[in-house]
C-alpha cells in the first residue's frame, strides 16, 4: 500500500512528537533549575541545586553544620530509559578526602572509578550505580526507575538490590501553595533505609533523616513536619523489629552450662546457670539445676558477660537495636535534638522499641557561623547560665560544653552547674585550651585530640573549623616529657578529671586511607552490606601526599603514647565511641589494648567500672538481685577481647534477642549460632 506524502509527513512528526515525549517522561518530569536548602534542627546549613536539561543533570550541593561538610558537583547523563550512562562526581567530603568519582556504560560495559579504586563488569541491560560520594539527588532518578520495574526492585552496581516501598500520602503547604506528595523508604543499600518525598510529577520534594532534611526551596517552613515523618518511619520499622525479634517470656528464664565473668576477680566462674525472672537475675545455681515451668537456654559452655556502656553516643532510633545485639545495653548520650531524644527514651523505656538504657548530657553550644545545630545554642553567658538551669530542670545528669562556647564563660557555667550536683564535660571551646578547662573544673575531657591540640595550635588558631582535625599532623613533632604536656597530666592528676578519648574515630580519621579496609573493620567488614563494606574502604581525611601519610600514622602512634602516659599516671579512661557505638565499640576496647589493659581488664571497664562511675546500681556485674542486662559469647573474652564479637544471645532488663535471627534485617551476615532454647 502506498501512502499520500502528506500522511507520511504527519506519520514522522507524530513519532519523533512521541520519542521527544516518550524521552522527557523517562528522563526528568521537569527541566531547568531547582533549588533545595539543606537544614539541621531548624537551621539552614547548605543547599542543593540542580540544572535538568534533557538527557543531562548537573548538580551542586554543599553543606557546612559543625564547621565541615560535603562540596560536591555531579554531571549525570541518562539513557532513554533513564539509567546513568554517565556520571562524573567531584569535590570532598565531610572531613576534606577529595572526591573524583566517575561512572560510564558503553555497549553493556560498566566502569567505575570510587574512592577505593577502579572496576568494571558487563551487564544484560543497564543498571544503577550506586555512587559512593554523590549527593542524595540521584535518589530521585535511582525512584523512577524503581518504581517501572516488576515488585519496585532493581539489583545494582557495584552489588546488591534495591528496592522501594510507598509509604504514604501528604499533603504540604507554604504560604501560598498546597502540594500532594508520596513518601518513599529505599532500602538495600545500607544497613538501613532512606526517606525521601516524591511529588505528583515525580519531582524530588524532599530528602529526610532524622537529624537533617532537604527540601524544595520554599517550603523550609515544613522542616520539623518533615523531619518528624523520618523519625516517625524510623520507629515504626523498629517497633515492627521489637514485636517480631524480642523474647518476653512469660517465665522464668534460665541459662545453663556458662561461665560468669566476675569483675572485681576478673575472672570466669565454674560452669553455672542464671535465672531471670521479670527484669531481675533471681539466683546463680549449678549449671545442670533445673525447675518446672522454665525457658531453658543452652549457654555451650559460653561466656555471661554484664551489658556494656558506650560513653560517647549521639543516640538515634537506628543505632538503638545495632548496639544491644552488640551487647551495648546502656548509652550516655552526649548531645541531641532534646525533644527528639524524649521521646525515643520513652519508647525505649516502655519496650515499645529496643535501645539501651540512656545517661543523657545538655549540649549546650555557642552561636556563630560554625555552631553545631542541636542542645541549646546560647549568645552570651547569662543565656549559658539558664541553659544549665533548664537541663537540671529536665533531669539531665550533665552538661557537655561546645566547640563556639566562649572560654571565658566556663568557670561559671561550671560552677552553676556544680553547685545543682551536676557532671560538666565537653570540647575545649575555640580560641582556649585544655588546660583553661580543667582549670575550669571539668569533670572529664571529651575527645584526645581536644587535649593534645593545646600543645601544637597557637591561640588565634580556630578549632571550630576541620583544623581541629587536620591539625593532628603536627603531634608527632610533641615531646611528652615537655613541661607543656606535664603541666596539662598535673591538672587531670590534681582535678581527678577523667579522659573521654573515642580512639576508634581518632583510628579511622588517621589510618584509613582510600582503597584499604579501614583498620578497625577487617574482622567485621565481609559481613556487612555491599555498599557499608565499600564505605569501610574510604579515608575520612585528605590524606593526598606521602608527607600528610607519615604524619597521620605517626600522630596516631602519639595518641596511643600519651593516653598510655595517662593511663600510667591513674588517670581515668572512659570507653566510648562516637560511631555509633556496636561493633565500633568492640574496637574501642581493642585499642585500649594498646594503652596495657588486659581483656579482662577491659570487659571490667566497659561494664562494671562504668556503672560505678554513672552510680547506676544494680548493673555492671551478674549478681543475684541485678538487673538482667548481659551478653552471651561462645569463646572466652577474658583470654581474647575479639570474642565479644561473636554475641549469641542479649538480656536487656530481661527481654531476650538473638542476634542471628536480627542481624539479617539490617543486611549483615551472623557471626555465630543462635543458642539451643527449650520453651
Amino acid at each position: 500500500m502506498k501512502f499520500p506524502h502528506s500522511v507520511i509527513l504527519f506519520l514522522i512528526i507524530t513519532l519523533t512528537a512521541c520519542k521527544k515525549e516518550q524521552k522527557q517522561s523517562s528522563l526528568a518530569p521537569y527541566q531547568g533549575n531547582e533549588t533545595y536548602s539543606v537544614i539541621f534542627t531548624g537551621t539552614k546549613v547548605g543547599e542543593l541545586k540542580s540544572h535538568i536539561s534533557q538527557d543531562s543533570i548537573f548538580i551542586d550541593y554543599d553543606y557546612k553544620n559543625n564547621g565541615r561538610g560535603p562540596t560536591i558537583k555531579e554531571t549525570i547523563v541518562l539513557n532513554d530509559e533513564g539509567f546513568p550512562i554517565n556520571w562524573n562526581i567531584k569535590g570532598n567530603s565531610t572531613f576534606g578526602n577529595p572526591v573524583d568519582e566517575h561512572y560510564n556504560l558503553n555497549n553493556l560495559k560498566a566502569m567505575w572509578t570510587d574512592a577505593t579504586g577502579t572496576d568494571s563488569t558487563m551487564v544484560d541491560s543497564p543498571m544503577w550505580y550506586i555512587n559512593q560520594s554523590g549527593s542524595p539527588y540521584s535518589t530521585i532518578l535511582t525512584a523512577r526507575s524503581l518504581l517501572k520495574a516488576p515488585n519496585y526492585s532493581l539489583e545494582i552496581l557495584p552489588a546488591g538490590t534495591l528496592k522501594l516501598t510507598e509509604i504514604e500520602s501528604l499533603n504540604v503547604s507554604n504560604d501560598s501553595t498546597n502540594v500532594q506528595v508520596t513518601s518513599y523508604a529505599l532500602s538495600g543499600a545500607d544497613t538501613n533505609p532512606s526517606y525521601f518525598i516524591l511529588d505528583d510529577e515525580q519531582r524530588l520534594f524532599a530528602f529526610i533523616n532524622p537529624r537533617f532534611i532537604i527540601v524544595r526551596e520554599g517550603f523550609e517552613s515544613e522542616e520539623k513536619k518533615l523531619r518528624a515523618l523520618s523519625e516517625k518511619y524510623s520507629k515504626d520499622r523498629f517497633e515492627k523489629l521489637q514485636e517480631t525479634y524480642a523474647h518476653n517470656y512469660n517465665k522464668n528464664v534460665r541459662i545453663t552450662n556458662v561461665h560468669i565473668f566476675n569483675p572485681t576477680t576478673l575472672s570466669l566462674s565454674n560452669l553455672s546457670s542464671v535465672v531471670v525472672q521479670n527484669d531481675r537475675i533471681i539466683s546463680i545455681d549449678s549449671p545442670t539445676e533445673t525447675k518446672d515451668n522454665e525457658v531453658i537456654i543452652d549457654g555451650n559452655n559460653g561466656s555471661l558477660i554484664a551489658g556494656m556502656y558506650d560513653m560517647h553516643a549521639h543516640t538515634g532510633v537506628e543505632e538503638a537495636l545495632v548496639n544491644i545485639l552488640a551487647g551495648v545495653t546502656s548509652f550516655r548520650d552526649m548531645g541531641n535534638d532534646n525533644d527528639v531524644l524524649t521521646e525515643l527514651m520513652t519508647k525505649i523505656d516502655s519496650g515499645t522499641i529496643a535501645g539501651p538504657s540512656i545517661h543523657r548530657l545538655g549540649f549546650i553550644e555557642g552561636k556563630s557561623p560554625y555552631s553545631a545545630n542541636i542542645g541549646v545554642i546560647v549568645s552570651n553567658k547569662t543565656e549559658a547560665l539558664a541553659a544549665v538551669d533548664k537541663y537540671h530542670d529536665m533531669g539531665y545528669y550533665g552538661i557537655k560544653l561546645y566547640n563556639s562556647m566562649n572560654g571565658d564563660w566556663a568557670p561559671a557555667i561550671v560552677k552553676h552547674a556544680h553547685n545543682y550536683g551536676m557532671f560538666v564535660c565537653g570540647h575545649v571551646p575555640a580560641f582556649s585550651n585544655a588546660d583553661d578547662m580543667l582549670k575550669a573544673g571539668f569533670n572529664e575531657m571529651t575527645h584526645i585530640n581536644q587535649t593534645m591540640l593545646g600543645w601544637v595550635l597557637e591561640p588565634e588558631e580556630d578549632t571550630r573549623t576541620l583544623l581541629r582535625l587536620t591539625a593532628l599532623k603536627r603531634l608527632p613533632s610533641v615531646d611528652l616529657n615537655s613541661d607543656k604536656v606535664q603541666e596539662t597530666m598535673a591538672l587531670f592528676i590534681k582535678n581527678k578529671t577523667a579522659m573521654d578519648p573515642t580512639l576508634a574515630i581518632h583510628e579511622a580519621l588517621l589510618l584509613a586511607r582510600n582503597g584499604e579496609i579501614w583498620p578497625g573493620t577487617k574482622d567485621i567488614i565481609d559481613h556487612m552490606p555491599p555498599s557499608v563494606q565499600r564505605s569501610l574502604k574510604v579515608a575520612m581525611a585528605d590524606i593526598s601526599n606521602p608527607e600528610d601519610d607519615i604524619a597521620y600514622r605517626e600522630a596516631f602512634t602519639k595518641i596511643i603514647e600519651t593516653l598510655k602516659m595517662m593511663k600510667d599516671k591513674g588517670i581515668f579512661i572512659v570507653p566510648g565511641t562516637d560511631l555509633g557505638g556496636s561493633f565500633f565499640y568492640h574496637r574501642e576496647l581493642e585499642l585500649y589494648e594498646q594503652l596495657g589493659y588486659s581483656p579482662a581488664e577491659l570487659l571490667k571497664l566497659a561494664s562494671y567500672d562504668m556503672a560505678k562511675y554513672l552510680d547506676d546500681e544494680n548493673l555492671g556485674s551478674i549478681e543475684e538481685g541485678n538487673l538482667a542486662d548481659f551478653f552471651l559469647v561462645p569463646g572466652d573474652p577474658t583470654k581474647d577481647i575479639k570474642a565479644i564479637k561473636n554475641i549469641s544471645l542479649v538480656s536487656k532488663g530481661g527481654t531476650f534477642y538473638y542476634p542471628t535471627e536480627i542481624y539479617p534485617e539490617f543486611g549483615i551476615k551472623p557471626f555465630t549460632e543462635k543458642p539451643e532454647i527449650n520453651e
